[in-house]
Formats: C-alpha cells, structure tokens, sequence
C-alpha cells in the first residue's frame, strides 16, 4: 500500500471545536503559562517573524497576505509549530481521560473518547488504535488515553494493517515498561513524557532559531542599506564565528544549484559551530532579494532554509528528542517517537505533509513485505528526522503561496477551565 492520504484530514477547526467542547467559560486561567499557551506564543511570534522576513524577498507581500516566492525558514516555522501545539492538545485530552477514570472507569474504549468531548470523526482513529491496545491486555481508560494521542495525527496510516499492528504492539510494549504500578500512573508517563517533548522542542527552536531572526529584523530595521557582506561582518550572534559565516555563505553561492542541494553539513563543514549557519542564511535572504533572476532567488532562499534547518533540528531538537540522561519518571522518548513517526503530519497552510508519504517513497529499509515503510523510521533518529524534512520542503516549493494560510493558534482548554 503506497501514498496513503487521510480523505478528510483533521482540520484544524476541528480541533479547536474540540477544545471549545473541554472549557468552562466560568474558569480563570492559570497564572503560569502552560505548554499550549506557550505554543499559542510561539506560533503567533513566528507569523509576525515570516511576514517581516517574507517582506524582505518580495516587497509586495503584506501581513495577511500571500506571496508566490519561494518560502524562507520562518515561513514553515508557524505551520510546524502548530503541529506541536496539536500534538499538546492530544495530550490535554489524554489527560482529561485519565482524569475522569480515576473518578469513574469508563465502560468502553468509545465510552472513554466521547466523555472529553471527542466527535464523531476525530475518533475514529483513536477508537481503533484503543480497541486493539485493550486486545494486548492494556486497560480501557490506559488504552484510550494512549489512542488519544494520535487525535491531531494522520489515522489514515493505520489502514496498511502492518502500520497498525506495529503501532499497538509498540504502545503496548512502551506501557508495559512504563514507570508507575497502577495502569493509570504508567499511561500518565507516557502522557507526560510526550507532552514535555513537545513543549521543550518548541521552547527551544523558538528561543534560539525566533530569537536570532527577531535579532536580525532588528538590526536590519536600523542599519540602512543592506548588503549580505554587511550582514556577514556586522551582524553578530552569540556563539557564531564571522569567518565561519562567511565560508558557509560562500560554499552556497558555489553549490546552490546542486542536484541533490547540499545537506550534510557535518561532513561539509566539520568543526564548524552551526549557529554561524544562522548568519550566512540571512546574508543568503539577501542575496536572494537582489537576484536577477527567479531561479537564482529561489535556489539561495532554499540554500538558506536547509542552513536554519540544519541548526533547527541537529543542535535544538535532538538533545530534546534524544536526551542523554533519560529522566526516570518518562518513558523512553526515543521509544514514543518511534511509535508516532509513521502518523505524523503537518499542514503547512494548504500544503499537507505526512510522514508516511515520504516513507512510501524510498526503497523499502528492510527488504520484508510483512512490514510497512514507515514503521522502519524513527522522527527521534536525526538522519530519518532531517531527509522527512526535506522532502517535506521539496513539496512545500511546488506551492509557495498555500504556506501563507496561516494556522490560528490553538487555546488551551485545561489553561481556561482551571487545569486537567
């Protein structure tokens, strides 16, 4: 089974019906931001950040507005970021269940997904995957709160049957192992554990990768006429090197239009500290807006995102993703990814990417036909993390104008109705 494609993907509007379903108006919110108000932060900032730096490739493009050029980074980054803020959400509701068994068990697997509000399409998924955890031996409200997880993922995956029984069989190892006695307390971990990888990986990326491009913006708003040598020898962040900067500049202007784009910046620049990729992609942005031709623009602009990205996802997102000391109230978050990767999308404004998809694409890893590609990859492992993202890119370029259908930042519903 090849390409598989949700036929009715889980719009956004449908998820945030589901929060309005789980808040109570009468609630004051939390004084301490939680992970979803966070995200709603985070998205909102890299919208103003993608309009800013969008504005510098084409002058016409107004806030609001669309533009035909090629995306930067920070145009992608609020689309990804919303992904996160669903996957948070998935785990509100996770949440939610848990919270609800331990004041009465559910009757059903279906039981336990309707009680938090759960429609009639965005359980389906959920049903299924939980009805063959309580087949492993898993409890009803354990194995909802674990299938809730997948609301906001692609549940057209677990059609190839492979997809699915690989999916279960690795929840229900992943919940066997889990820290805590009682079935509630180990499906809570895994909750959990999910949940702060999310958060964390979105803190992070912000904080470093928003953080330098707000930085950026800044100091281009005063510095007058702008040149990428200017942006090579005046703009600073902490850690970068300027020599470094400019050798990374210079090695995109020679290889901009190789076929594949160069990726594999350890072995090109070994030593090097990535943050400098942070610098020479903004002197790239603009070199891109003074190209004399729409072809040389969009190749520095792409040259310019696999530098940010390459920062974004080696240096921010691994240590989170992968953590050297494995904190002893999780589960293992190397172990949870693996499980999610095959469902994972992410609708870059109109543009709709699945994990799957790409998996289909490649040669199949182990040769064997009684498992599904997908379930070979693991989102925690950096290579089959990096070349999803690229691929996903790739798409994203044969419609520049759908990543400026900007997401609505989803609320929190635990924040407003007074905690989960």
């Amino acid at each position: 089974m090849r390409q598989l494609r949700s036929p009715a993907p889980f719009h956004l509007f449908s998820v945030l019906a589901l929060a309005t379903a789980l808040t109570s108006t009468s609630a004051l919110a939390q004084p301490a931001a939680t992970p979803l108000e966070d995200n709603r932060r985070i998205t909102l900032g890299y919208i103003a950040i993608a309009y800013e730096l969008g504005a510098v490739l084409d002058p016409t493009l107004e806030p609001g507005g669309a533009s035909a050029v090629r995306p930067n980074w920070f145009t992608f980054a609020p689309h990804a970021s919303q992904t996160g803020g669903e996957g948070m959400l998935g785990t509100a509701i996770a949440k939610r269940i848990i919270a609800a068994a331990r004041g009465q068990p559910s009757l059903s697997v279906l039981h336990a997904l309707q009680r938090v509000g759960l429609n009639a399409q965005l359980r389906v998924s959920p049903e299924q995957l939980g009805l063959e955890l309580v087949l492993r031996g898993l409890p009803i409200d354990a194995a909802s709160s674990l299938a809730a997880l997948i609301t906001s993922l692609n549940g057209a995956a677990l059609l190839d049957v492979r997809t699915l029984a690989a999916t279960a069989a690795r929840f229900a190892a992943l919940y066997w192992s889990a820290p805590g006695f009682w079935p509630l307390d180990k499906a809570e971990s895994i909750v959990m554990t999910l949940e702060r990888t999310l958060h964390e990986g979105n803190l992070a990326i912000f904080t470093d990768i928003g953080g330098s491009g707000q930085l950026y913006l800044d100091w281009r708003r005063g510095a007058g006429a702008v040149t990428p040598e200017r942006v090579l020898t005046e703009f600073t962040l902490v850690d970068s090197v300027p020599a470094q900067a400019s050798q990374a500049y210079a090695y995109a202007l020679a290889h901009a239009y190789d076929v594949p784009r160069p990726y594999l910046f350890e072995q090109v620049f070994p030593g090097m500290h990535y943050k400098s990729l942070l610098v020479a992609a903004f002197a790239l942005y603009e070199k891109a807006r003074v190209a004399p031709t729409p072809a040389e623009r969009d190749a520095l602009v792409a040259m310019g995102n696999n530098y940010i990205a390459w920062r974004e996802q080696h240096d921010m997102a691994q240590p989170v993703f992968s953590p050297p000391v494995p904190r002893p109230d999780e589960v293992s978050r190397v172990a949870l990814l693996q499980i999610l990767t095959p469902l994972l999308r992410t609708e870059f404004g109109t543009v709709v990417w699945n994990y799957a998809d790409y998996a289909y694409s490649q040669p199949d890893r182990d040769g064997n036909p009684l498992t599904s590609p997908p379930t070979e990859y693991n989102w925690a492992v950096f290579m089959d993390r990096w070349t999803g993202i690229l691929y996903a890119f790739d798409q994203a370029y044969l419609q520049p104008t759908g990543l400026w259908v900007m997401p609505t930042p989803i609320e929190d519903p635990t924040a407003l109705s007074g905690g989960s």
